[in-house]
């Protein structure tokens, strides 16, 4: 019998103002965190690592919430907690309206990462951290009052709160950010930072007049979890917080470059928390175990061949992630303590999501040259199954063991043995040798999928089975054109080679599945600019024009690649690449690899490091007569280059008349209408060009299909391409030019998806 407040009375607060609290809570949360790294991009750069060391840093301040939360749980009283969280939250207002912080001096140039972490700490730490501990203090009010008086788990809250979190995800992208700048955004999180004080307010007012339960006694009656206890809860918490990111790293990187693609698994996983933590979930355990078997095993086979059509390798990697976390947060709630202890749990929840992302944002760069953090968490997930009972295993599960280790086992030993014997010579009808190996591999791969969903009910042989597949897959998967990858903070490089019937062996840098530039390996084509840099595209066409008009050129470019534009430097003009990625400047300019800036480039090429908009403003005003943006690839948009403010910078880099070049191919968006826009704002004069490369190219140079804008200070500038009759003057009104404080990336994904090219005559 638990003791309770002095002068309580029977009433109690409403279960919907618990639930509209660490909703409203939630949503602020999920709110902020893109809001914030869109405030200190302009200051530090668009590189990944801003928003690498921003999740990070929310991750940690998430679990400096929690265990505020735990220790308030110190106090004995619901009022004293209540008074003491609505003062922490007072106090933490002093930190807004949301702003960056001007404490921590100008940004760093030798340790970003340590300026970065310290501006969001004063920035939003102590707001975020304190309204990060909402969610399992208002559970744990929940637990001393409705649950002392009716028996009922606070435990379903935590879905609630999930579902603000969703909502909030969705809405950034989707309602927010097209639809405002950011200076609203800033002053309307702060306005709801200050509306959640009155809805806590008022349930920390009804809790206390209501009965609650003396939490130390309470947790007298309860015994203390274990800590093999506890490093369970942080082991199935960490699980899918590296598979979050695992397999957004995989789809992005190697399936697709969609941008907003990332939103899809963190909406999967606050989906998987929010059935997980129902009172009756929408997914019976016992399902969620079968699924994720047969999710988790066609994953594994399929992970390495990059043929397999797109949508059903979404469907796959998707639906193992999504099962996969659902089986993990479901342990988790089957294994959930007493009430008494619930901050504990979600201490220790929390610790584990900091763990796996860790993991993958921090370790995973260093240690692998490509992504293979995702299937070895995939494969080490499966030991979250139950194990059965190990001393009653029946026989036919020890066949699935011994079949499913045969076929993994024997398809590099197969390999290995075809690769020297196969020939094409008809064997069967119209099958060669090389088709019947092929379907036999399959089989092969289809059997060790059976085997393992079959012994699915003992995790060790699960385990064992896809381990082996993994790497079997792996050993026998459809990349026989790449021959070396790297890895850095920005990304997995890879180096492939192909073969072009009209010049031979070309060699190719990709990013992801963005192709960065090719250099044939003929000496008699070996200097000649492919892709998107050859003369006859919109770059090359400047470059022409400009060597033409000028025989001292000073040529600046963002983003390396291959280093491609090299090859048009001659010995009187001086080019300069800007690259935010040591590793690339490192692998292209390795006379292994490629050769454009060592051997065609008639002087001398040099190389700054760091954001290009960072990197260029420092450059002397008028020093360029071409200046090349050529960093939007379609896997990563660095938005705050093509803001009216950038461009502006970059018009007072030209000579009077020089030319910018904004080189838009994009896959996913259209970033023509915004740029001819930013143009007019930032008061250049501007022309576009859509060329599509030729089906047929007698002239043998490879090259693609390319989106470009350029710019001038004058409209004189421009006169000689716009008589060449392939540049045309675009609508700069279509839509809004994109500022530091608003860009709509959503709207540019809407409009290339409809297909709007009709302000091109």
């Amino acid at each position: 019998m638990t003791t309770l407040d002095a002068g309580a009375s029977s009433r109690t607060a409403p279960p919907a103002l618990f639930a509209l609290t660490v909703f409203t809570s939630a949503a602020l949360v999920f709110l902020v965190q893109p809001m914030v790294a869109k405030l200190v991009l302009p200051l530090l750069g668009g590189s990944p690592s801003v928003w690498n060391t921003s999740m990070a840093f929310f991750q940690l301040a998430l679990l400096a919430g929690y265990f505020y939360a735990h220790l308030l749980q110190r106090i004995p009283s619901v009022r004293g907690q209540a008074i003491a969280h609505i003062a922490a939250l007072v106090v933490a207002a002093i930190a807004l309206p949301l702003r960056v912080n001007g404490l921590a001096g100008p940004p760093s140039s030798d340790h970003p990462n340590l300026w970065l972490l310290a501006v969001l700490g004063l920035s939003i730490g102590a707001p975020f951290a304190v309204l990060s501990a909402t969610a399992p203090l208002v559970q744990a009010w929940h637990a001393r009052t409705i649950g002392a008086t009716e028996g009922k788990e606070p435990y379903a809250l935590y879905a609630a709160s999930n579902f603000g979190s969703l909502i909030a995800l969705l809405a950034y992208p989707i309602i927010v950010e097209p639809l405002t700048t950011l200076a609203a955004q800033r002053h309307g999180w702060s306005i709801g930072y200050g509306l959640f004080i009155l809805v806590i307010g008022t349930l920390a007012l009804t809790v206390m007049r209501g009965r609650s339960a003396a939490v130390e006694q309470t947790r007298a009656a309860t015994p203390a979890p274990k800590w093999r206890e506890r490093a369970a809860w942080v082991a199935l918490a960490a699980i899918p917080s590296s598979l979050m990111l695992g397999v957004t790293t995989h789809i992005t990187t190697d399936v697709a470059s969609a941008p907003f693609l990332w939103v899809v698994p963190l909406a999967l996983y606050l989906v998987t928390f929010i059935i997980a933590f129902q009172e009756k979930p929408a997914i019976p355990a016992e399902l969620t175990l079968t699924l994720q078997a047969a999710a988790a095993a066609a994953c594994v086979a399929l992970l390495p061949f990059k043929a397999t059509t797109f949508a059903l390798q979404l469907f796959v990697h998707l639906a193992a992630f999504f099962l996969t976390a659902l089986m993990c947060h479901q342990r988790l709630v089957a294994r959930r303590p007493d009430p008494a202890h619930l901050t504990e749990f979600y201490l220790c929840l929390s610790l584990g999501g900091v763990v796996g992302g860790a993991f993958n944002a921090f370790l995973a760069p260093v240690i692998f040259n490509d992504v293979w953090e995702y299937p070895l968490v995939l494969a080490l997930s499966c030991l979250a199954r139950p194990c059965g009972d190990l001393n009653k295993i029946p026989r036919w599960s020890w066949a699935m063991l011994l079949l499913g280790v045969t076929a993994a086992v024997a398809m590099p030993i197969a390999m290995t043995l075809a690769n020297s014997h196969l020939t094409t010579q008809p064997v069967i009808g119209a099958l060669d040798r090389a088709e019947l190996f092929d379907m036999l591999m399959k089989a092969l791969l289809a059997l060790a999928v059976v085997a393992a969903f079959m012994a699915r009910r003992h995790a060790i042989f699960f385990f064992a089975i896809l381990a082996l597949l993994s790497y079997s897959a792996e050993a026998t998967a459809d990349r026989t054109d790449t021959r070396q990858s790297w890895r850095s903070f920005f990304g997995v490089l890879k180096l492939s080679e192909t073969y072009v019937p009209s010049i031979g062996h070309v060699k190719m840098l990709a990013h992801g599945t963005t192709l960065h530039g090719g250099q044939a390996q003929d000496p008699r084509y070996r200097c000649r600019p492919m892709v998107y840099y050859t003369p006859r595209t919109p770059i090359g066409q400047v470059f022409t024009a400009k060597q033409n008009a000028s025989q001292n050129l000073r040529i600046g470019a963002v983003g390396l690649g291959t280093g491609s534009v090299a090859a048009y430097v001659r010995p009187g003009d001086r080019l300069t690449f800007f690259e935010i990625d040591p590793l690339v400047v490192k692998v292209s300019t390795d006379p292994r690899n490629f050769t454009y800036t060592t051997e065609c480039a008639k002087q001398p090429v040099d190389y700054v490091i760091g954001d290009a908009r960072l990197t260029v403003a420092r450059q002397p005003a008028g020093s360029f007569d071409i200046l090349l943006i050529d960093a939007f690839s379609s896997d990563a948009v660095p938005a705050h280059l093509l803001t009216v403010e950038a461009v502006r910078g970059y018009l007072t880099k030209l000579k009077p008349d020089g030319i910018l070049i904004l080189h838009l191919s994009n896959r996913n968006l259209d970033l023509m209408h915004p740029a001819q826009a930013v143009a007019r704002a930032a008061g250049g004069w501007g022309l576009a060009q859509n060329y599509v490369s030729p089906e047929k190219d007698p002239e043998g140079t490879w090259e693609s299909s390319e989106d470009a804008v350029i710019i001038a200070k004058s409209h004189e500038a421009l006169a000689g391409y716009l008589a060449t009759g392939k540049w045309r003057q675009g609508d700069p009104f279509k839509t809004r030019p994109w500022t530091d404080d608003y860009t709509n990336l959503a709207g540019s994904l809407y409009a290339n998806l409809k297909g709007r090219w009709t302000w091109l005559p």
